[in-house]
């Protein structure tokens, strides 16, 4: 795990682009210039410690800066017959472009963003994982493309203009849309894609070379059994790689769910007394009692990591700076304090991030198993919308008038602004404060929302499908990734390997929803390794609470930002709603009252801190 950034054209002073990265690689920073091109690599060293330095050359043709880790690239180099001098998996990368060219990509397991610059051609190819692990972005104006791991490095380096449709996005989403980013002229390379750029015209060309959808149409035919059976065999061969791939020690996230439980019961078979980490503090979101069952059943080196949110007001700010963009998912913050706290003992890390996508393990799936209200007729449409004009708003968030309640709401709607309202649900029903219409922001997600609407699939699949491209890939790997890379972390995901990707897609929505049961299929994996209590639970995950938050803890900062002369919020929202907003003063539901202020407050931080850098 590092940091990347290069250059085509463009020549900027290294102490810029080294004190936004040295985070990701404090342990040995390389460069490499040629010509018109400059690569810059920040080691974070876990594998091959001793001859994996970057940026690294084969044969005076290829040289390569490389983020992330291979799992089976040992595997693959027995394979492929791959002959090498050092063990590293950047050297295998190496060996497999010079042998393969671009194909070799299928063949991976792992997390990466790499690029390669290919003397031969005088080009550049940058290649990222499957499901955007690891992230790329980079700035292109047709004369100059510049590169990196972080957004707040291109801030650094150049004079960034904002783009103005895209904070729409951001205020629908909590997150900018797929590869948009807050500025004009920088994009994240996304999910499953590769650059070419010549280096010579600087032409450049963005290709899809995986696609989760694809998978999703491709159905097997395995029995329940048969996928259990697969599914954890799977598992083992993920959590196996993923722990033999360090030569440092590997710990794992625990929190009080089935995700982290099996990646935690199943490390300990090749790890015994694995260190594990969950966070504990006050309150009904406390999930340390349960995870310390799993703990305890497989006595684990258990750290149950105490956290105070006393001087959150003083470490917020910091914490959402890291994003480089407005970041909306309020549980960035126990993410990076449990990451913190864990690097004091490990600097590798797994989780179970992507399991939630993958095996269908939010509570919205459930009705989509039965109906799909992505075409709902006029007369469904109308009765839902009657019903939720009648009945007064739900103020729970856990609360099952809160379900019923919600799926009322996404049932009165048309097509793409169903997924909107059963999802982060922000902003929905309330846009008509918008500043601009309803209109051109939107059109990227309305396209690939038609793209997978259009297709055969069932309604679960289809919210799955655009879960997995949108939710999981804008949200939940920027968090994880940031909250530990922030803190010098390296942070693997077993749920998110190749195996995975490839197969639960494929498998039919009963053995992910059944009735009101969600995640059917890992729970009953989960029968033979965790205690029953954990079993089925709800889903888990390190959580706050938000409205307690807003309404208390960090009522006097948020109200501080959003009162300040000229913020952002007021060229994209009327003021007046924002003002009522933060006085109560409105018929808003105190849950979504609460991500709305938070929304807006994480723009406020960003242009403040960031962007106007003060």
């Amino acid at each position: 795990m590092c940091g990347i950034a290069g250059s085509v054209n463009y020549f900027f002073p290294e102490k810029n682009i080294f004190s936004q990265l040295i985070h990701r690689g404090p342990d040995e920073q390389g460069s490499f210039q040629h010509n018109n091109i400059n690569f810059y690599h920040f080691r974070l060293s876990i594998l091959d410690i001793a001859s994996g330095k970057q940026p690294m050359h084969l044969d005076d043709k290829y040289t390569i800066v490389y983020n992330g880790e291979i799992f089976n690239h040992t595997e693959i180099r027995q394979e492929q017959h791959l002959t090498g001098s050092t063990n590293s998996d950047t050297e295998t990368l190496l060996l497999l472009y010079s042998k393969l060219g671009k194909e070799f990509l299928h063949l991976l397991d792992g997390m990466f963003v790499f690029a390669i610059f290919d003397k031969t051609q005088n080009k550049i190819f940058i290649a990222r994982d499957r499901a955007g692990v690891k992230p790329l972005y980079y700035f292109y104006d047709g004369e100059k493309f510049i590169f990196a791991s972080e957004l707040n490095a291109l801030n650094e380096v150049l004079p960034l203009e904002i783009c103005p449709e895209h904070f729409y996005q951001y205020l629908r989403f909590g997150t900018f849309y797929k590869r948009n980013t807050p500025y004009k002229n920088v994009k994240e390379l996304y999910a499953g894609s590769y650059l070419e750029i010549d280096c010579q015209s600087l032409e450049l060309k963005e290709t899809k070379w995986w696609d989760v959808h694809r998978f999703y149409n491709n159905k097997c035919n395995d029995s329940f059994q048969e996928s259990l059976s697969r599914t954890d065999a799977i598992l083992h061969n993920a959590v196996k790689r993923r722990l033999e791939s360090s030569e440092l020690e590997v710990g794992a996230f625990l929190s009080g769910g089935i995700d982290s439980g099996l990646v935690t019961s199943i490390a300990h078979q090749y790890n015994p007394g694995i260190k594990t980490f969950t966070i504990s503090f006050d309150g009904a979101y406390d999930e340390s009692l349960l995870a310390r069952q799993v703990a305890e059943k497989y006595q684990t080196n258990h750290h149950e990591i105490k956290i105070s949110f006393d001087n959150l007001q003083n470490d917020v700010e910091k914490i959402l700076s890291n994003y480089g963009e407005p970041f909306f998912d309020s549980s960035a913050i126990p993410s990076f304090y449990v990451s913190k706290a864990a690097k004091e003992h490990v600097s590798v890390i797994l989780n179970g991030d992507g399991a939630d996508e993958l095996f269908g393990g939010y509570r919205r799936y459930v009705p989509f198993a039965r109906y799909d209200f992505f075409t709902s007729s006029a007369l469904v449409r109308g009765i839902s919308g009657t019903l939720k004009q009648i009945l007064p708003p739900s103020n729970e968030k856990k609360s099952t008038y809160n379900y019923f309640y919600r799926l009322l709401s996404f049932a009165s709607l048309m097509g793409p602004e169903v997924y909107l309202s059963a999802g982060v649900d922000i902003f929905e029903g309330f846009s008509q404060y918008f500043r601009q219409p309803e209109q051109h922001y939107l059109s990227e997600y309305f396209e690939d929302f038609n793209r997978i609407n259009q297709s055969k699939l069932r309604g679960i699949d289809k919210i799955m499908n655009l879960d997995f491209e949108i939710n999981l890939f804008n949200d939940m790997l920027v968090k994880m990734d940031i909250a530990t890379m922030a803190n010098s972390q390296e942070g693997r995901s077993p749920f998110l390997c190749k195996e995975f990707l490839e197969y639960i897609p494929t498998l039919p929505g009963e053995y992910k929803i059944r009735g009101k049961k969600t995640k059917v299929l890992l729970r009953t994996l989960a029968e033979k390794y965790l205690p029953p209590a954990l079993i089925h639970q709800p889903k888990r995950g390190f959580e706050i609470p938000l409205k307690k938050w807003v309404n208390h803890e960090l009522n006097d900062i948020i109200r501080s930002y959003l009162t300040s002369t000229g913020p952002l919020y007021e060229n994209f929202i009327e003021a007046h709603f924002v003002s009522q907003l933060l006085d109560n003063k409105t018929s808003v539901p105190e849950e979504k009252r609460a991500k709305m202020l938070w929304t807006l407050f994480s723009m406020e931080v960003w242009y403040r801190k960031i962007h106007r850098k003060h």
